[in-house]
């Protein structure tokens, strides 16, 4: 399940949900009057959102072994501590609870919780692996991840059918958009033996980095003109704080990666290092926004 991976949606629903509670009408659910219903809903979609990553992950390693013999030989599958059969009940069990979670909410986070499933298993699973498909591959993992996991978030208090929700989780999808491929810089030697066009593999490490590096940077500077608009009802002081801060820190993730030279990248997959350093800060930084963006709308 690879337990540090299932916080950031596990903080993203939390967040999206305290956005939701303090954006109009304040305080005020779509789907119940009931405050512990509130707080029901809100627990339970932290829930799905750790069960159902926990669910992409287990898919991901089941398609994915071959590659995870030479990437990761330590993991569950490929070092033979389970078999395919184990993997394959554990990942749907956990797909059915983050499902029946979600409908237990709202129909509009179980649409949402569906399509999500969807393109999670279409990334990792034959025909289409988009994971093997360039930058096709990011797109189908900065949807679910980035957009979709802030749009849900806010689907456990209130009604999506507003700007509000979309335009947070387009901030998110478009960081995400870059930010997924920091997993794939210590894994290709794997990748390429595996068939799977990374933008490392197809471009090189070097070329990689800047392609994705904007992306650290620029999807949180919208959150500048967002706060003099209007477009978001949260703390503008608050959102024009975070528009210097996250971007700061999403520069220091693009030097991390531009700093480190071909034969760096290359030390990490010979050494089977989990992931890059600007790995982990990706993830620190994204809940550093969700977190940042649920005060902004709990203090207005």
């Amino acid at each position: 399940m690879r337990p540090f991976t299932l916080l950031v949606p596990a903080t993203g629903m939390l967040a999206g949900a305290l956005m939701a509670l303090g954006a109009d009408p304040r305080w005020v659910s779509s789907w119940t009057s009931e405050p512990t219903e509130v707080v029901f809903n809100v627990v339970a979609g932290a829930l799905l959102g750790a069960a159902l990553n926990a669910y992409s992950n287990g898919i991901n390693q089941i398609y994915d072994v071959e590659v995870d013999r030479i990437n990761k030989p330590w993991r569950v599958l490929p070092s033979g501590r389970i078999n395919f059969r184990q993997a394959w009940t554990i990942s749907l069990l956990l797909l059915f609870s983050a499902l029946v979670l979600a409908f237990w909410i709202s129909y509009q986070t179980l649409v949402i919780v569906g399509a999500a499933s969807v393109l999670t298993y279409i990334y990792s699973a034959p025909p289409l692996r988009t994971k093997s498909r360039g930058f096709l591959a990011n797109i189908t993992v900065a949807t679910p991840r980035g957009t979709l996991l802030m749009v849900a978030g806010w689907s456990t208090v209130k009604d999506v059918l507003r700007l509000e929700p979309w335009f947070i989780g387009a901030l998110f999808g478009l960081f995400m958009l870059g930010a997924v491929s920091t997993k794939d810089f210590s894994d290709i030697e794997g990748d390429r033996e595996g068939g799977c066009r990374t933008l490392p593999v197809i471009y090189g490490v070097r070329t990689a980095s800047w392609m994705i590096s904007p992306f650290f940077v620029l999807p949180f500077i919208g959150l500048i003109p967002a706060a003099v608009s209007g477009v978001l009802t949260a703390n503008s002081l608050f959102l024009l704080l975070l528009g210097v801060l996250l971007p700061g820190w999403g520069i220091y993730i693009a030097f991390l990666l531009l700093s480190t030279s071909p034969e760096q990248f290359a030390e990490l997959n010979q050494n089977r290092s989990e992931n890059h350093p600007s790995w982990k800060h990706m993830y620190l930084m994204v809940m550093l926004a969700q977190f940042g963006l649920a005060t902004a709308y709990l203090i207005r």
